[in-house]
């Protein structure tokens, strides 16, 4: 890798050229494991496409409909690619696609977007949940993975050898922690202690999830400072586990901005924040110090948070949260660092 550069699917570029980076975002996966369904009265309203008459059922229940979780077919295609546009036309620079192995990382459709739009995209590498992989993936050793992450961030991606991914992830595991997934933490702080590159991490949906991940990640060699912890929206949901978390040194992510819904179905048992609640607990982490651990992204890996389908899309955040934070006292310099500066130095070498 190329020490002066960020590697994105269609080159080196410089840190300098990111520009505004979205830092957690999907333009195709497969996320059909996770189908969940829907209370028994709605279910022949969301056993359809997406329609003015029902899309209000599909934000509440996005996971009890399989076409809106059916995020790799030509329809989500067309709609990412006109969100991508949209973002490059509302002052985005780069998006960070963050899917891996398991479930199903689509890098020629990364890079014909990129081309299609003049946004810089960068693909990850190593392994997703357990529940995600295949007999054979999960019969894979520790050095099976890390030989796998040296690869394709060096010499070239599995199935598109002209790309080198940019950073490790998003490493999932659930909580427990399983063995496969303990050793995907271990091979990610591994490589990275090689590479010196960013990793991204997806935690359970405990609190006690992202405290492990980084102990094992950390006993294996990784820098914490390089490190992402993504989803905090839905895994602390106390004040008081955030900052306790906030002192390990590694980038608190909050990317599900846009998802407001009254019964989260992943968790039924979590009080998923709103945006408005987001903002508070970003200005919290920048009032105890920690404005340049702080990133945002909207996670998109459903059909219903895309423009088309009467979403939000990738432009979201530009559009609607930093003028919110700007009217909660955030200064445009700090909204700079969090969307700009914050993003460069865990993308650079």
């Amino acid at each position: 890798m190329n020490i002066a550069s960020v590697q994105t699917v269609l080159g080196p570029v410089r840190p300098s050229e990111l520009g505004r980076t979205l830092t957690h975002e999907h333009f195709a996966l497969d996320f059909e494991k996770f189908y969940t369904p829907p209370p028994d009265s709605l279910k022949s309203d969301l056993d359809k496409k997406i329609e003015l008459c029902n899309v209000g059922y599909v934000r509440q229940y996005p996971y009890g409909s399989h076409y809106n979780i059916t995020f790799n077919d030509p329809d989500t295609h067309a709609a990412v690619l006109k969100d991508v546009k949209l973002f490059k036309k509302f002052g985005g620079g780069t998006i960070v696609e963050n899917t891996n192995h398991g479930i199903k990382r689509d890098i020629s459709l990364m890079k014909n977007i990129s081309l299609e739009t003049g946004v810089h995209v960068i693909t990850g590498t190593g392994h997703y949940v357990s529940l995600t992989q295949s007999k054979s993936a999960l019969s894979a050793s520790k050095e099976e993975m890390y030989d796998l992450i040296m690869q394709e961030m060096t010499i070239g991606c599995n199935g598109n050898p002209e790309v080198k991914a940019g950073f490790i992830g998003e490493v999932g595991s659930a909580w427990p922690i399983d063995d496969f997934e303990r050793k995907a933490i271990q091979a990610a702080g591994e490589a990275q202690a090689q590479l010196g590159c960013p990793v991204s991490f997806h935690p359970g949906r405990d609190p006690r999830a992202p405290f492990e991940i980084i102990r094992l990640y950390m006993e294996a060699g990784g820098a914490v400072t390089k490190a992402i912890m993504s989803h905090l929206d839905r895994t602390f949901i106390t004040e008081e586990s955030l900052l306790e978390f906030s002192t390990s040194g590694c980038f608190c992510q909050y990317d599900l901005f846009g998802t407001e819904c009254s019964y989260y179905q992943l968790n039924p048992s979590t009080d998923m924040l709103s945006d408005a609640q987001r903002i508070d607990r970003v200005k919290l982490l920048r009032d105890e110090g920690k404005l340049d651990r702080i990133l945002l992204s909207h996670d998109i890996h459903t059909k219903h948070r895309l423009i088309d389908f009467g979403g939000h899309g990738y432009s979201h955040i530009y559009n609607n949260v930093l003028p919110k934070m700007i009217i909660k006292g955030f200064t445009q310099d700090e909204i700079d660092v969090i969307t700009i500066e914050n993003p460069k130095t865990w993308l650079s070498p």
